[in-house]
């Protein structure tokens, strides 16, 4: 079990989402930002690295976009609904491509396997959070 759902219970004044499903997207956005990494970090360990150079910038890329993204929905005071919208649409798209990439070499490397269902179980979270925003 995470915090994230305690945290934002405790959060003082209303927030205009469903604060379950916000909770479970901020947790996707995080577990997906640590499989992006630590598979970025696995593709620099095999004998081919040469061929994982577009998964490990998309890796990178999308870890980057997920862990900014999981920061700017964590905080509410001051909440400027177009800023979150932005980045889920930022995150959708980062995780769309970073799990076609990585889906690429899943066969061969179980870390990309591993990765790219973290980035389509994020995709759906953020699109799915998108869908409920004003």
């Amino acid at each position: 079990m995470t915090t994230t759902l305690p945290m934002l219970e405790t959060y003082p004044n209303p927030i205009e989402l469903d604060r379950a499903k916000l909770a479970e997207t901020i947790d996707a956005l995080d577990d997906c930002a640590e499989a992006c990494t630590a598979c970025a970090e696995a593709c620099l360990g095999e004998p081919d690295v040469a061929e994982l150079t577009m998964c490990i910038r998309t890796n990178l890329d999308c870890a980057d976009v997920c862990a900014s993204a999981a920061r700017v929905l964590t905080r509410w005071t001051g909440y400027d609904a177009s800023i979150g919208r932005a980045m889920l649409e930022a995150c959708a798209t980062a995780c769309a491509v970073c799990a076609a990439e990585c889906e690429r070499h899943a066969a061969m490397h179980e870390h990309c396997r591993i990765c790219a269902e973290a980035c389509r179980t994020c995709d759906q979270s953020c699109r799915a959070l998108l869908a409920t925003m004003a």
